[in-house]
């Protein structure tokens, strides 16, 4: 296993694998995720724009079995942006975390954490961000699509020092395995002095 943290125009090469990972691994519970290479393509496009921004890429051999996205907050869309504005946040001194994907195989060997300390470290490197965040989709206990085994990432977010933010949401639109066209989730973000 290799990690690497890609940016810049380098991000163009490894686009169309991560495009069909993010749709691969989102499908599961909770994000329930329908995806389309269209929607993935225009997605990580802001990546590419962002000259800030880092995609860390874990691969075995030459296959991409992960990948963990980061950018200042200040570079993302207006529903990520907002709930920090109201707030009274300054945008500049927040790094936003915001996704990290990796095959069910290849989970419970330390790849999350080094997830979060590569995106971390890309924020200080950087320099001015005070704070790191992400936003986790909110379900249901009783979602008839849970699984009976599931068990929720709290624990180790929190243990990476991470504290959810009732006070800091916003809602994203995406189409669901279930759903015929896009409806908006609720999303509550953590947060983390870095």
């Amino acid at each position: 296993m290799t990690l690497e943290a890609i940016s810049g125009p380098d991000l163009g090469s490894v686009i169309p694998e991560l495009a069909r990972l993010r749709i691969r691994v989102f499908r599961d519970f909770p994000y329930l995720y329908e995806g389309s290479a269209e929607y993935e393509a225009k997605y990580l496009q802001t990546y590419l724009d962002c000259p800030r921004s880092v995609i860390v890429v874990a691969r075995d051999g030459d296959t991409i079995v992960g990948a963990s996205s980061a950018l200042p907050i200040e570079d993302e869309m207006e529903e990520i942006k907002a709930p920090f504005l109201k707030a009274g946040f300054d945008l500049s001194e927040v790094f936003y975390l915001a996704e990290s994907v990796l095959l069910p195989e290849y989970r419970g060997q330390g790849i999350g954490v080094k997830f979060f300390e590569a995106r971390e470290a890309h924020a200080k490197q950087l320099g001015g961000f005070r704070y790191a965040t992400f936003c986790a989709v909110d379900r249901k206990e009783d979602h008839p699509l849970r699984p009976a085994d599931y068990t929720p990432l709290d624990a180790f977010w929190q243990k990476r020092g991470y504290q959810k933010r009732e006070d800091l949401h916003t809602h994203l639109s995406w189409q669901e395995i279930t759903e015929r066209e896009e409806s908006l989730k609720r999303m509550t973000f953590w947060l983390r002095e870095l």
